[in-house]
């Protein structure tokens, strides 16, 4: 198969990719990253998942989000769900693994390659479901650290494991220019996403 044939779609995790990234002391240029998985193949789409606290004016998490949602990006986003657990502490709920899981399964049908960009071992089952309908995955996470970023059993089951310390030359933000998520501190006006999950 050529390169240009090679039809991709990335999956990204956007919390674990960011906590991979700066365990290993880099940030991602998400421009950079684009064109990385550009030069592989034809990226069919790129889609970018978190969850968002919607009721704080601005976070910091918006400039990027807000840029990814122009350059072509496919960003899902649901807000976060608060509630108080057992023995009475406040806690977070914001996983966006059915959503990702929900559009691999619908995206199988149009692509040679899935690249999913996290180490969470619940996406095994996935990732071996998106393989019997012929479609390789790759999975990009990393084993550069200790513990390892990555689940073991997703790392078995992916056709391809890519470290992401490998990547770092390739997609990583230059130090001196200011990252995304911080360059405005200000608020800005919410621009609706592509793709909105409502929150439950």
């Amino acid at each position: 198969m050529s390169i240009r044939s090679n039809k991709i779609a990335l999956f990204i995790d956007g919390p674990n990719l960011f906590a991979t990234a700066k365990t290993l002391g880099f940030d991602i240029d998400y421009k950079r990253l684009l064109k990385e998985f550009q030069s592989r193949g034809t990226l069919v789409r790129a889609f970018y998942y978190t969850a968002i606290i919607e009721d704080q004016e601005f976070v910091a998490i918006r400039p990027l989000i807000d840029w990814l949602d122009y350059n072509g990006y496919t960003v899902v986003t649901k807000a976060t769900k608060e509630f108080i657990d057992a023995s009475g502490r406040r806690k977070v709920k914001g996983n966006m693994d059915i959503e990702l899981a929900v559009d691999a399964m619908e995206m199988s049908a149009h692509v040679d390659e899935m690249v999913l960009f996290s180490g969470d071992g619940d996406f095994r089952s996935l990732v071996e479901a998106i393989q019997r309908r012929g479609v390789r995955v790759t999975v990009v996470s990393t084993i550069s650290t200790q513990p390892a970023w990555v689940a073991d059993e997703l790392r078995r089951q992916a056709d391809l494991f890519l470290d992401l310390r490998e990547l770092q030359p390739r997609i990583a933000r230059d130090p001196v220019e200011r990252p995304l998520a911080t360059a405005d501190r200000g608020p800005k006006p919410m621009t609706p996403t592509k793709r909105q999950t409502p929150s439950l």
